[in-house]
């Protein structure tokens, strides 16, 4: 798993919904560029990403890793929803978020053997 996100408490907030949904191997990057270092070293069964980071943004970094990659589904969790692309087909999520829908949709993207290996 890949959390893009560049404020810890909500990181961490995604990571525990996460968890809880079954997931358990995170990597954290609040940067662009950290998510696609991150990804480069370990490719993430999901991605689920902010809009708006310190540096960068989540839906560059996201086309970085699949352009590097390919396709990884991705959930994107933003205060800023209507700047993720309309073409986008990823489940989008609106902040503040809660445990379950984050759960939901974790469950909704996630390979069947996305659980301990992501």
């Amino acid at each position: 798993m890949l959390i893009i996100e560049d404020e810890p408490m909500v990181a961490m907030f995604i990571e525990e919904a996460l968890e809880l949904a079954g997931a358990s191997s995170f990597d954290i990057a609040a940067t662009e560029a950290d998510a696609v270092a991150f990804a480069a070293r370990h490719r993430p069964t999901v991605i689920t990403s902010d809009v708006r980071l310190v540096e960068g943004t989540g839906p560059r970094a996201v086309e970085q890793i699949h352009n590097q990659l390919g396709d990884i589904p991705v959930i994107f969790i933003t205060g800023t929803p209507f700047e993720c692309e309309a073409k986008n087909t990823s489940p989008v999520l609106m902040k503040p978020v809660t445990l379950n829908a984050v759960m939901k949709a974790f469950e909704k993207v996630a390979p069947e053997d996305a659980g301990c290996l992501s």
